[in-house]
C-alpha cells in the first residue's frame, strides 16, 4: 500500500545519523503488527516524468519504461505512534553520497514523502533464552526497536558497529542488555563484528538471533552460526540489507541469486560435504 506523509520535524541524533519524522492524514491507513524489523520503502520520483494520479507503484511499472520507473530505498520503521499518527524513520547521512541520506539532510516541515509498506518479518521470541543482535549503522534503527521491545529481564548480547564514538546513541531496554559498541574506523565494514560474535562465549539455551548490515560480513556471520554454533535457521533473522560498492537497485537486482548461492553454500557445510 502507498502512503502519502508530510515531514513533521528532523532531527541530528549523530554526525551520520539524522532522524525524520512524518506525519499527516495520508498515514490513517498505516499499520504495523508488533514487529521491530517494520520497512517502508521510500519513493523517489525521477525529475521530469509524468507519473499517474493518485500514485500506484504498480501502476507506475505497468505504465512506464523500466527507466522512468521511481527508485526505491528502504528504511526501517525505527517507531509509529498510531495515536499521534508519526513514523520515526532514521537515516545513515554520508554527504552527498546516495539518495535517500542527502533528502533527508535537506527535509523540512511540510515536505511530502511518499511510501510503500510497511514490511517485516522479526521481532525477539520471549521464550528464547536469550537473544544476539548485531550490526551496522543500517541494522542499528531495528536493533534499538528491538532493544525496547525485550521482555523485563531478558538477557541479551548486541554488537554494534559504527564510524566512531561520536556515533554511538542512548538505546532503552528492560532486558539485560549487554551492549558492545565497536568502533570502524578504518577498518573494512563488519570486520569489527565479525571478531566480535565468533569471539563470543555463548550462554547456554536457545538463541534468537538478529544479524543485518552489509552483506559481506553477513554471510560471513551466517556461515559461523549455522554451521559452527549449529543454530536453527528458524531461529535467526539474517540478511544482508545492502552491499559495498552496489546501490540500492543493484543489490535487489542480485540479492535472490546471492541468497541462493550462500544457502547452497551452506547446505554443502552442514551436510559435510566439500568446502566444509
Amino acid at each position: 500500500m502507498t502512503h502519502r506523509g508530510v515531514v513533521l520535524r528532523t532531527e541530528r541524533l549523530t554526525p551520520h545519523m539524522i532522524r525524520v519524522v512524518v506525519g499527516g492524514d495520508g498515514l490513517r491507513d498505516f499499520a504495523t503488527s508488533g514487529l521491530t524489523d517494520h520497512y517502508v520503502k521510500l519513493v523517489f520520483k525521477q525529475p521530469g516524468v509524468a507519473y499517474p494520479e493518485p500514485f500506484d507503484m504498480a501502476a507506475c511499472r505497468e505504465a512506464l519504461p523500466r527507466e522512468q520507473w521511481p527508485r526505491l530505498r528502504t528504511y526501517t520503521v525505527r517507531a509509529w505512534d498510531p495515536e499521534a499518527r508519526e513514523l520515526t524513520l532514521d537515516f545513515v547521512y554520508h554527504g552527498d553520497e546516495g539518495l535517500a541520506g542527502p533528502w533527508a539532510a535537506n527535509a523540512r516541515p511540510g515536505d511530502e514523502v511518499l511510501m510503500v509498506g510497511p514490511g517485516g518479518a522479526y521481532a525477539p521470541d520471549p521464550a528464547a533464552d536469550w537473544h544476539l543482535m548485531a550490526g551496522d549503522e543500517s541494522a542499528l534503527p531495528a536493533i534499538a526497536a528491538s532493544l525496547e521491545a525485550l521482555p523485563p529481564g531478558a538477557l541479551a548480547h548486541v554488537f554494534l558497529e559504527v564510524s566512531g564514538p561520536e556515533e554511538e546513541q542512548k538505546l532503552e531496554t528492560s532486558g539485560e542488555a549487554h551492549v558492545v559498541w565497536l568502533h570502524r574506523g578504518a577498518r573494512p565494514y563488519g570486520e569489527a563484528l565479525v571478531e566480535a560474535v565468533t569471539g563470543l562465549a555463548f550462554p547456554p539455551g536457545r538463541v534468537h538471533g538478529f544479524v543485518h548490515g552489509e552483506a559481506g560480513f553477513v554471510k560471513i556471520l551466517r556461515r559461523h552460526l549455522r554451521v559452527e554454533r549449529g543454530v536453527p535457521l528458524e531461529r535467526l533473522s539474517i540478511s544482508g540489507y545492502w552491499r559495498a560498492g552496489v546501490d540500492d537497485e543493484g543489490w535487489r537486482a542480485v540479492k535472490k541469486d546471492w541468497n541462493r548461492q550462500v544457502e547452497a553454500e551452506e547446505a554443502v557445510a552442514l551436510t559435510g560435504g566439500a568446502g566444509a
